[in-house]
This record gives C-alpha cells, structure tokens and sequence, in this order.
C-alpha cells in the first residue's frame, strides 16, 4: 500500500468515528494536509461538566505517517500552561512510538483522556486571580471562561450598578433600549447567569485562607520613595494639572512677524537669528508659524 492511500485509509476512518467533530484540509493538489479537532474530556452526556477543552491541529507533511505529524494545541480553555507542556512531551512520546504508523486517532484519544483526569480548571479566576480548589462553585460560560460564583455574581452587581449610574446621565434619546446585558469579565461576549443563583455561593477557599493586607515597613518606605519621585516629577514640569489644562488655549496665528512696540504677551519661545542653529521649539528657517498660550477663563 502507498504512502497515500495510508493516509487516506486513516483520514476515513477518523471522518467515520469523530463525523463532524474532526475538519480535514487539503491543498491544491487534493492531498489532505491538516487535521483539526476540538477536543473535549469524557463526560458521556453531561456536555455541561465539560469544564476543559483544546483544539488539536495535525499537519501532515508529505512523507507522512513515515515521519512525525507536526502538533499544535490551539484555543485552550481551562488548562495551564504546565498541563499544556505536559500535553506536548506525551504527543511527542506517542509521534516517536507510532512513527511509521496511523498516529492521529491515538492523540486524540490521548488528550482526552487527559482533559478527563485533570476536568477542573487550571487556571485563575480573573476576578479574585485565585484558582480553583475542590469544593468551589464556579461557572463556565459559554465562551469557556471561568469564575468563581462568588467572584462573578460580585462581577455582574457591580457593572449592572455602574451601567445603571450613566445611563441616568443621559438624555432620554441617548439611553440603551434593551437594558444591562452581562458579559465575560475575560472577553466581554454576552453570558446568561442567574445573579440570584450565583450570589448563594461561598467565597472561593483560597480567597478565604488568603492572609489579610497589612502595610509593612517595606511598603511604607516604598510609598515615600514614590512621593519623593512625584514631588520631583511635578517640580520639574512632568506631572499634567488636568484642571489648569483644561483652562488653556492654544492659538496658532499665520503671522511671519511681531509687531515691534507690543510686549504686552510672552511672545513664546525665543527665536534665533542665525538661520544655521536650530530654533529652540525644533523648528528651522524663516516664514515659521508663532505659537502662544493665553491664559483663558472658560
């Protein structure tokens, strides 16, 4: 048998077993050169304990199965980048013991059941940057993301209130129609969550075993460090006054020359007469717009 039809006998039994959960490319040739499959842990029907997922990648570069498909984890949810370092090692493993042979289907099968013995987030919550423990409540949206229930009912209260506070400043004609739309803290896709629901659960354990802030020496000679360099930074012109900003004007006049008996206003930067040095403000040669600031009162 060809190396070819080796290859196709193995992509057809994969389209056989996984159906619409496994993607096959091929190039302009007709050749098949990349499978993808996504990927999730073994929960027979209950697809809402499925907490982990990662999309597999496998392109297959011509002299395959006799040489190593070239694996890329995509799109992982849920897993750390220990477990994903992990995962890479076993792949290279089992590349190197079915070098020769139909690989694909036993990576697969590899991964999952790994996602199955690890089906609990190895990541942080990104609300309260703690992980999860046994015992906590979390949520996995639909976009796969996870929280604590504590941490995102706490989440959804605070920016439904803030929506709420500017919505009010608003003009009647300027106001949203369809009301506060949760969305995911991480990226911001709409979520349907029952707040009441979330609201009952108890703060993570970590966040409870967390030791409480205390300001320590370190942190106070740090703090007048930092005071020291802000009252140097704003002594020197470095720190912006918003309110006294906010007060200026700046005026730009097409005049190429100043009248000789007005010394009423700073006339800006002074200019030089010798055409070759360079102007204080950057700017070279004659015929050069004026720039001043008057002090206004809005």
């Amino acid at each position: 048998m060809s190396q070819q039809e080796r290859v196709q006998e193995e992509l057809e039994a994969l389209e056989a077993i996984l159906m619409e959960d496994i993607t096959i490319s091929h190039n302009e040739y007709g050749c098949a050169e990349l499978v993808k499959c996504v990927i999730f842990p073994s929960t027979a029907n209950e697809v809402e304990k499925q907490y982990v997922r990662v999309t597999l990648e496998a392109e297959l570069p011509d002299g395959y199965p006799d040489c190593k498909p070239v694996i890329r984890l995509k799109s992982p949810r849920g897993l750390d980048d220990s477990t994903i370092n992990h995962l890479y090692r076993e792949i290279e493993k089992k590349c190197a013991e079915y070098l020769g042979q139909a690989v694909i289907y036993e990576l697969i099968e590899l991964i999952r059941e790994s996602l199955t013995e690890s089906n609990l987030p190895t990541c942080q919550c990104t609300v309260c940057l703690y992980g999860f423990a046994e015992g906590d409540s979390f949520t996995k949206t639909q976009c796969f993301h996870y929280f604590h229930n504590y941490c995102l009912a706490k989440h959804i209260i605070i920016t439904e209130k803030h929506f709420k506070e500017e919505q009010d400043k608003l003009p009647a004609w300027k106001k949203a129609t369809n009301g506060f739309q949760a969305s995911c803290p991480v990226c911001r896709e709409p979520i349907c969550c029952d707040v009441k629901e979330l609201k009952t659960a108890l703060p993570p354990k970590e966040l409870e075993n967390a030791q409480n802030f205390e300001l320590t020496c370190d942190l106070k000679m740090l703090q007048q460090k930092m005071q020291q360099l802000f009252n140097y930074q704003k002594s020197r012109g470095g720190i912006i006054d918003i309110a006294a900003e906010e007060n200026k004007l700046l005026l730009i006049t097409n005049s190429n020359e100043v009248p000789s008996g007005d010394t009423s206003e700073d006339p800006g930067p002074s200019l030089s007469n010798n055409p070759d040095q360079p102007l204080s403000n950057g700017l070279q040669g004659r015929n050069q717009r004026h720039y001043s600031k008057y002090s206004t009162n809005r």
